[in-house]
């Protein structure tokens, strides 16, 4: 299963469509050296979008959890992951490698909202009424919820994938270069380059 900001990858493939438009209309209408500045603005742009919004991901796979942000990849087998804890991130540790996730990440913002879900009045009619009363459990259960935002709910998932694959996986925890962000990385450095010149 593949967990990341749904926000960010809508408004990364968005930026993208609108990049693609205006790539045609600058190959149909534009004029050199404008066109190649514009090109390399859009460029940065959509590198930056590449990496920050549409690469990172965290992924749950039978054998393992894989980390993708935007310059390396990390892979845990089920067997090497030791904890993952949130705090203004999720962060993996296991077989010596601290790996910290880029998304999804929790947001202050995002917790506070999730306390207000949890304790606001239930509303009826034109009227607020307050909620019925609730049992110990339910009560226990409420707060135990109060303030959970999506990146917990992600790091209590791969917990769970780890210990009950635990001794189904093997292997050592790797971290790699990310040959896609070093290609997008080199292919803008390659127009900035060319519209320099030109300019």
């Amino acid at each position: 299963m593949t967990f990341r900001s749904k926000t960010a990858w809508f408004f990364g493939w968005a930026w993208l469509v609108f990049v693609a438009v205006n790539t045609v209309d600058l190959v149909v209408q534009g004029t050199l050296p404008s066109a190649l500045v514009v090109g390399a603005v859009l460029g940065f742009v959509t590198w930056m979008t590449y990496l920050l919004a549409l690469r990172p991901a965290t992924i749950t796979e039978q054998g393992g959890v894989r980390v993708r942000n935007p310059f390396r990849t990390a892979y845990l087998p089920w067997s090497a992951v030791d904890d993952v804890t949130v705090t203004s991130a999720i962060t993996i540790t296991g077989g010596g490698l601290t790996v910290r996730c880029w998304t999804p990440m929790p947001t202050a913002r995002e917790r506070a909202k999730s306390l207000r879900q949890q304790n606001r009045q239930v509303r009826r009619g034109r009227y607020p009424t307050t909620e019925p009363t609730l049992s110990k459990g339910e009560q226990a259960a409420r707060e135990a919820m109060a303030g959970r935002v999506h990146a917990d709910w992600v790091a209590d998932e791969i917990k769970e994938l780890a210990t009950a694959r635990k001794g189904q996986s093997t292997g050592e925890p790797t971290v790699t270069w990310a040959i896609d962000s070093l290609a997008a990385t080199a292919a803008f450095l390659v127009l900035v380059v060319a519209a320099v010149l030109v300019v």
